[in-house]
């Protein structure tokens, strides 16, 4: 056996380094995060909401994912391109590379501590369920798992090529899991003389892996050949358009194929972070030319890619896998630049974690606005509180006891006044939980369930084009038309909280801003791209094939189960903004409540002796003095966690 050992020394790419910054970054921003957190708490700032909205953050940044999709034909060498950017280190292949199919299924290769390392393997039994992939990762008992020794290389090797593992089944079997058509003239040359048909062992493939990169939040998803892309809809609906980079591999003898033309612009398209990788240029590397010729052909064959694919010619990388990864192996330097794989990781690097840092950083910035905004409301109350009981014991100084009556008066009418505007607020808890029933009558999962059952019936009893299509048309309808039924609900809340805060913050002098704004925009725009990939798939022809209608069916499993995991989101966040969106009113309530039975207190008890007056008056100041403190400690904490967020991934290499 061959044990695996990670050279950590001269291979480190560039794109490698670069993920390792973000993964500091990430770590960083975590501890001025748990820092800040800290001192909110100390100061007693907090509440349960807000502990609620902080622990979220925290797990979004401890569970951030990035993942990079490779997508090709067979055989244009998906998988060696992986082993040379990721896995050279290790001194050998890591995933099986060799002529022919290597990856029959969709496979995922990531880390997850609270699973041993292993290979997790979907059955192709279960196409024949209505039911997609992403519904079977919450059935743990369906899926074969192996074990990984990660202590041997050839014992890695060996688990690895499961995914390559197929079998033979009747051509029945195979029409049934949708992986056999007629209509296809490929179809029949693959039946064998016993009249069975080849086809994948496995449905897809979960690696948990504890490579370095993955245990800091990669995710690399390596994908069949392209008749794979219209097959398996959860590439088509989720693992391709949900990844931060896809590379699409070209053989740089063969060039752009039809076939490439078309998962290209129906699967792929241009956009941020989508690239394509030439590979195998060393086809093209021939003693009898000069190195100039060489280069030039290759850059024709660039120009002819970006031109076809309707690309910058900057988005067509060149390179040879192979190559670059035996020069990685053996730490030779030139064939490794002769190889062009360098230039692909700059610019993964480059483009990829940048852009996914600022995703992060935006979405960080507003969650510490709000939560700072909160906290920062809070402690002002309780500061001009302080401050106005010391303004008004001052001026009792030297004051007769009518005066000091007057003003006992006074705060019991401003006690009054506040307790008739918390009876006008609950009529308005009331409109509240009215309102906040009423998002989820269109937002519930059993309204979702019911609708995807309608649909699966309706395309169940119609064998026409037509039929199929108005089902799936008339479910988008209803869901679009619930996510806008509830958006409205949630603006309805907005608005009435939005007057609640105003009129608390004039009569009673609450440091209120805005309350928490909020909207399902995200999800009704989630539903318009999964239903633009329905379209993609299945609108162009007028009549559809058969094999295309039956795919239609699994495809809507998987919509469905897309769908369902868009609404389950959306709940979750209307849940908890629900019991957010009150909570600094509720907060700046309390505080004022208190302030305002302590004032009373405070009055009292110097009516009874004066002689407290100077005693309470230099217990206010040391509270003052206490909560300035706590100002300014808070500050440097938040200045720390802004920083930490702002911060680039260069600054913290050179702070290294």
């Amino acid at each position: 056996m061959l044990p695996i050992t990670l050279n950590t020394g001269e291979n480190v790419s560039n794109l490698v380094q670069k993920f390792q910054e973000y993964s500091g970054w990430r770590n960083a921003v975590l501890a001025a995060l748990a820092r800040w957190r800290a001192g909110i708490e100390t100061a007693e700032l907090s509440d349960a909401a807000g502990d609620q909205r902080l622990a979220r953050l925290s797990a979004r940044l401890t569970d951030d994912k990035l993942s990079i999709a490779f997508v090709a034909e067979f055989s244009r060498g998906k998988s060696e391109l992986i082993n040379a950017i990721f896995f050279a280190d290790y001194g050998q292949r890591i995933l099986p590379s060799s002529a022919g199919r290597t990856t029959m299924c969709p496979t995922e290769l990531m880390y997850d501590e609270t699973f041993p390392p292993s290979i997790r393997l979907l059955p192709i039994e279960t196409r024949a369920q209505a039911a997609s992939t992403s519904d079977f990762k919450e059935q743990s008992n369906v899926w074969t798992v192996l074990p990984l020794d990660i202590s041997s290389g050839e014992g890695m090797l060996e688990a690895f090529k499961q995914v390559s593992l197929t079998k033979r089944v009747p051509v029945d079997e195979a029409r049934l899991y949708g992986l056999y058509h007629e209509d296809d003239p490929d179809a029949a040359l693959s039946v064998d003389a016993d009249g069975m048909v080849e086809i994948s062992q496995w449905r897809h493939a979960i690696v948990n892996f504890p490579h370095p990169l993955l245990k800091q939040g990669l995710v690399i998803i390596d994908t069949p050949g392209l008749n794979a892309i219209g097959t398996e809809p959860e590439l088509t609906l989720n693992l391709i358009p949900n990844a931060h980079s896809v590379l699409y591999v070209l053989a740089a003898d063969t060039g752009v194929t039809k076939s490439d033309i078309d998962v290209w612009r129906d699967h792929i398209g241009a956009g941020p972070a989508r690239m394509v990788v030439l590979n195998k240029i060393d086809s093209m590397w021939d003693e009898l030319r000069s190195p100039a010729e060489v280069a030039e052909q290759i850059d024709r064959q660039v120009a002819t890619v970006a031109h076809t694919l309707e690309l910058d010619r900057g988005q067509v990388f060149p390179i040879s896998a192979q190559k670059g990864l035996v020069a990685k192996v053996n730490h030779d330097a030139a064939l490794l630049e002769k190889s062009r794989l360098p230039q692909l990781e700059a610019a993964l690097s480059e483009e990829l974690i940048p852009s996914k840092q600022e995703i992060v950083r935006r979405q960080l910035a507003g969650e510490i606005d709000e939560l700072a905004a909160s906290a920062h409301s809070l402690l002002a109350a309780r500061t001009r509180n302080v401050v106005e009981q010391l303004v008004e014991l001052r001026s009792l100084r030297g004051k007769n006891q009518n005066i000091i009556e007057h003003m006992m008066k006074r705060v019991d009418l401003e006690k009054k006044e506040f307790d008739n505007s918390l009876l006008k607020l609950q009529g308005t808890r009331a409109v509240f939980t009215r309102l906040s029933t009423e998002v989820f009558t269109n937002l519930g999962m059993d309204v979702l369930k019911a609708d995807i059952a309608e649909t699966r019936t309706a395309m169940e009893q119609s064998r026409f084009t037509s039929g199929l299509r108005a089902a799936v048309k008339e479910f988008f309808t209803r869901v679009r038309y619930n996510l806008n039924q509830s958006s409205r609900k949630t603006e309805e809340i907005t608005a009435m909280m939005t007057v609640m805060y105003r009129k608390f913050s004039t009569e009673h002098g609450l440091a209120l801003s805005a309350p928490m704004p909020f909207s399902l925009d995200k999800y009704i725009k989630e539903v318009e791209l999964i239903e633009g990939i329905y379209h993609k798939q299945f609108g162009a022809a007028a009549i559809l094939t058969m094999p295309q209608m039956s795919l239609m069916s699994k495809f809507f499993d998987s919509i469905a189960s897309r769908v369902k995991q868009s609404f389950l989101q959306a709940n979750r966040d209307v849940e908890a903004w629900l019991k957010v969106v009150m909570a600094p009113l509720e907060a700046q309530i309390w505080e004022h409540k208190q302030q305002l039975k302590k004032r009373r207190q405070s009055i009292e008890r110097i009516h009874v002796a004066t002689d407290d007056l100077e005693e309470k008056l230099g217990s206010l100041e040391e509270m003052h003095a206490e909560l300035e403190a706590q100002k300014d400690k808070l500050a440097a904490l938040e200045a720390e966690l802004r920083r930490a967020v702002d911060s680039e991934l260069s600054e913290l290499r050179a702070a290294a």
